[in-house]
């Protein structure tokens, strides 16, 4: 239950709550990343649950009958570092995580100290390419 809580659109402001992020260099990263995220998604920026700013909105059924809905791109400003959530699986991932720079990954997150310790063209490139993959997977959304 608390994971569906955490994925569904709220209608807390995304401004709001960007400019209640206490620490500085995080919420300026959380700004850079949702001019950049709402640019490439053509999605306006949306809370999810209390701390995750998504772009679009994919439905997903796991095999075992859990089904919901979820962003197809997203942010979470956390004290002590910035997830970002990207689908994982699409061509080229490998080698993109490998150029970023200084993250740490685990199947659809990656977890950024500052954003300027990664390269925000790669960061682009995986955007991009993890919403196309999101289209072949989830075509009707």
């Amino acid at each position: 239950m608390a994971y569906e809580a955490r994925t569904k659109p709220t209608e807390v402001s995304v401004a709001d709550f960007i400019a209640a992020v206490e620490n500085p260099q995080r919420r300026a990263d959380a700004e850079t990343l949702c001019a950049l995220f709402a640019e490439i998604s053509g999605e306006p920026p949306k809370m999810w649950g209390p701390s995750i700013i998504g772009f679009g909105r994919y439905h997903y059924r796991y095999a075992s009958g859990h089904e919901g809905d979820a962003p197809r791109l997203g942010f979470s400003p956390r004290k002590a570092q910035t997830v970002v959530y990207v689908m994982s699986g699409f061509q080229g991932q490998e080698t993109m995580i490998a150029r970023i720079g200084k993250v740490k990954t685990s199947v659809s997150c990656m977890y950024v100290n500052r954003l300027d310790q990664i390269d925000l063209g790669v960061l682009r490139e995986m955007a991009v390419a993890s919403l196309a993959h999101m289209s072949k997977l989830y075509p009707d959304d």
